[in-house]
């Protein structure tokens, strides 16, 4: 067993001689075996960029901390650690580095590794895996090549963001202001062949799964909600024709609002429909602005707020209802890729279409009307088109409708679907807003896509016998375009069907593939599959820790993977989480210097000297290099692009892991942002060596003789009241509310009792020793490393702190022998008294009058009653 000893506190060495012992007894591993309830704890795992930022300090922690506790409470703890590592940072990287992206990547691996070391969390290291490796990745290929075969997987064109400088699929959140993310470069909506999964065919699902977690924040739930977007409504047929009369395909749209189906004055349709293209033609302006279209993004957001652009194709569609011809145009708001590529235009009662039609001058109708306005109102204002639009509510009548005049939205929904169903010219529909998840790249450094194209037998599954497919490593990597793409030779193989030539895909999953079932891999290493039946023992996982950023993609990811894993039955969970945490981030001051041009250089609070008046606020800041002013920013996220990042190992080797692990858990609570301020650390440091003092000076004067609760005195009964009530409020805040901070606070208030505890008797030593003891084991959670030296100068040299209990509130220890009681007089405090804990009623009522401050307040006054708050108040009302 490592010693430390017993002079200052030295971090380093204290963090290093814990380390080794966890290491060399293998400490966190775990297993199946246990008679031990599990518990899976699992952070998000990181992206290989590296180095570690406070954030990731600060998620790893809080999953550290939880996990450490649970492992107190007699649980089998698992908690693993492995590396997000496909993906455009690697390949960026490469090129700027020039270098290969695998080569890069496994370096930072390596680093980020020894950083998590560092920082002393009780990881399972047996079951690390980075996601590049082919034993990780082939697993998902076998399952992409079983959805093929199921008809979950399927190959269409889709329309996409296209860098043409970068050569490849942009998300919607890498195009800012039209432009690629790293290029620049303008983005063009491009339609290519995509591979997606179904995940729609689970959408119902999905949703009616939100009302099973109970352990997931609301705000989470609501999103994906949202997001999944679910809604009723009818799918109606439009007829079409062209100028001269020709019957054209028809046009099918879907709207929830059936209701205002007699104020459609026009249709709007994609640029990229059909009709559209049939149009174009013919039509050579609508072939130049088609072309036009193509420039910018196609995510919602920015279709919301571009400006609405268009033209009349020339073609008419045909009114369901009225028979009315009304033009069909082209609107650059309409995307083939949501719903059926057309919207009927109701201008009367939406703003897009508003905005349109009063554009280009077309027809504004009013068919909803509130009955509360009509009363008032002689004519519609086409201006305040939203004052006659109401939610479906039974406050709107249909108007200018004919035979539906007067019907409120249900109504006229169930009226409508009867007419369209009877006729063929619409049905009822519950539609979703959202997409089968494309999951083809068009990069180098992902997973290769599992199939093969052969002339004759089309796209094939590679057969599992053959798998994995492996992404070449060592390759020249220019950037310019993906290595497998170039290079005929690994294209080049044979069609598992007909033996004859065919080619491999060269697209690459998206990294969304990777990080949907990395937490069900660490419950079988090793396993031939996916996961073996070691899933069942550690699934769902129980608490789940990441950014709130990503409630959305891949929280619906994670959730829809774990639905394919059970429906190929290999887990019988219909979730993947029990319980999810959403940290907040990080945050710090940002400074700078602004150049001519109006850009701004950022600096980086480490190269700051900061002034700071008596309260603490910033009055100014200098450049240390050069003594001269800089501009104070604000506080912002930790991000490179404001150069504000706080690099974690410099604050390591500074005040060592435990400081900086307890000022991530005590600055605030998990949920809320943490702003960094180094004077805070310090404080933290002070805190621990401040306890590290007092255990060496106790243990220095012997060893304490065993408490005898019986022979307590007052003095001694309080303080280790104090104790059990913080052991009590401490587990509590661990277990139950995750408020890390408050139970540092907690403990800290008990050190400031213990210091004021000046009491050398046998029994005062025997109370100092178990609150010493219990403050060592509550810290141990959040400071491992020193909690784990002073474990053993309490005299625990031979056991393992990790596997020690943690303490349990004595209920003996929390019973008062005297209370103090608030004195009111007409709800106004005015004294407290000291009462006997079973003090009878009438004492206490007596000792409230008789208090001298409260007796001056009753002066000439009669007691009219008085009101007792069991161990707390008297309140004695007068007049």
């Amino acid at each position: 067993m490592t010693s430390v000893e017993p002079n200052a506190y030295d971090p380093q060495q204290v963090e290093s001689a814990a380390q080794q012992y966890w290491d060399g007894t293998r400490a966190f591993e775990v297993n199946e075996t246990s008679d031990k309830p599990k518990y899976f704890c699992l952070s998000m795992l990181p992206y290989p960029s590296g180095a570690l930022h406070m954030g990731h300090v600060r998620n790893y922690t809080i999953g550290d901390v939880i996990s450490r506790y649970k492992r107190m409470t007699g649980h089998n703890v698992l908690q693993p650690m492995g590396w997000d590592a496909f993906g455009l940072p690697a390949e960026n990287a490469a090129i700027k580095n020039k270098t290969a992206p695998a080569k890069w990547t496994y370096k930072n691996i390596d680093h980020m590794r020894s950083q998590l070391k560092s920082l002393g969390y009780a990881i399972d290291w047996s079951r690390e895996f980075a996601t590049c490796n082919p034993d990780y990745y082939v697993h998902e290929q076998r399952m992409f090549t079983r959805l093929m075969r199921k008809g979950l997987a399927y190959r269409r064109n889709a329309v996409v963001n296209w860098d043409p400088i970068d050569q490849t699929v942009l998300a919607n959140e890498q195009v800012i202001d039209g432009r690629g993310w790293r290029s620049g470069a303008l983005v063009e909506k491009r339609e290519i062949p995509q591979w997606f999964l179904r995940i729609t065919d689970y959408a119902q699902e999905l949703l009616d799964g939100l009302d099973e977690l109970d352990g997931w924040p609301e705000s989470v739930k609501t999103m994906q909600r949202n997001w999944i977007g679910r809604s009723e409504g009818l799918e109606i047929q439009f007829a079409v024709r062209d100028a001269e009369g020709n019957t054209l395909d028809p046009l099918r749209v879907f709207t929830t609002r059936p209701d205002t189906v007699m104020g459609v004055t026009f249709v709007s349709i994609a640029g990229e429909h059909p009709l559209a293209l049939h149009a174009a033609r013919t039509n050579p302006q609508l072939a130049e602005l088609l072309g036009g279209l193509k420039q910018g993004g196609v995510s919602e957001a920015e279709l919301e707020t571009q400006e609405k652009r268009g033209m009349d194709t020339g073609l008419k569609a045909i009114h369901p209802v009225t028979g009315e011809q009304v033009p069909v145009w082209v609107a650059n708001f309409v995307l083939m890729g949501y719903g059926t590529g057309a919207v009927m235009a109701v201008p009367g009662h939406d703003q897009r279409d508003n905005e349109f039609a009063n554009k280009y001058g077309l027809p504004i109708r009013q068919v909803i009307a509130l009955k509360a306005l009509r009363k008032d109102e002689t004519a519609y204002d086409a201006s305040r088109w939203q004052d006659w639009y109401s939610d479906k509510t039974r406050e709107s009548e249909l108007v200018n409708s004919g035979e539906f005049d007067g019907l409120d939205f249900q109504g006229a929904f169930e009226a409508l679907a009867e007419r369209f169903e009877r006729k063929a010219q619409g049905q009822r529909r519950v539609n979703y807003r959202l997409r089968d998840w494309g999951v083809s790249r068009q990069r180098y450094w992902g997973c290769p896509i599992p199939v093969i194209y052969c002339d004759k037998c089309g796209a094939v599954p590679v057969p599992e016998e053959q798998l994995p497919v492996v992404l070449p490593e060592n390759v020249a990597f220019s950037g310019t375009g993906s290595p497998i793409k170039t290079d005929p030779e690994w294209r080049k193989t044979t069609c598992p069907d007909c033996g004859g030539a065919a080619e491999r895909e060269t697209d690459t999953f998206d990294t969304f593939m990777e990080s949907s079932w990395y937490y069900a891999r660490y419950t079988s290493p090793g396993a031939r599959d996916a996961v073996d039946k070691r899933g069942n023992y550690w699934l769902p996982v129980d608490q789940y820790i990441g950014g709130i950023e990503h409630a959305i993609l891949h929280l619906m990811y994670f959730r829809f993977y774990h639905k394919l894993l059970r429906d190929a039955r290999m887990v019988d969970s219909n979730e993947p989480a029990r319980n999810l945490l959403c940290q907040g981030m990080v945050i710090a001051e940002t400074y700078y210097r602004a150049n001519p041009d109006g850009s701004k250089d950022w600096i980086n609070p480490a190269d700051v000297d900061v002034q700071r008046d008596e309260r603490g606020r910033i009055t100014g800041a200098t450049l240390v290099a050069d003594g001269q002013p800089v501009v104070v920013g604000g506080t912002e996220k930790m991000s490179k692009s404001k150069n504000n990042g706080v690099d974690p190992q410099t604050m390591v080797g500074k005040y060592g892991a435990d400081t900086v692990r307890l000022f991530s858990m005590f600055a605030a609570p998990p949920e809320q942002s943490l702003e960094w301020n180094e004077a805070g650390v310090d404080g933290m440091a002070r805190f621990l060596r401040r306890l590290w003092a007092q255990v060496h000076k106790h243990a220095a004067d012997g060893t304490a003789p065993a408490l005898d609760a019986s022979a307590l005195d007052a003095g001694q009964k309080a303080l280790r009241r104090k104790t059990h009530e913080t052991i009590g409020k401490v587990g509590d805040d661990y277990g139950r509310r995750h408020s890390f901070n408050t139970a540092i606070a907690a403990v800290m208030e008990l050190m400031n009792a213990l210091a004021k505890f000046d009491d050398a008797s046998a029994q005062g030593r025997a109370v100092r020793h178990e609150a010493l003891q219990a403050i060592v084991l509550m810290l141990n959670p959040i400071t491992p490393h020193a909690s784990h030296a002073l474990w053993q100068v309490l005299g625990h040299g031979q056991t393992l702190l990790e596997d020690q209990v943690f303490p349990q509130a004595d209920p003996n220890a929390l019973v008062r022998d005297a209370l103090t009681l608030a004195v009111q007089v007409n709800g106004k405090l005015r004294g407290t008294i000291e009462v006997a804990a079973d003090a009878a009623r009438e004492q206490i009522e007596a000792l409230a009058v008789a208090e001298p401050n409260a007796a001056k307040f009753m002066e000439g006054l009669a007691v009219r009653k008085i009101i007792i708050v069991p161990g707390k108040i008297v309140n004695i009302v007068v007049g």
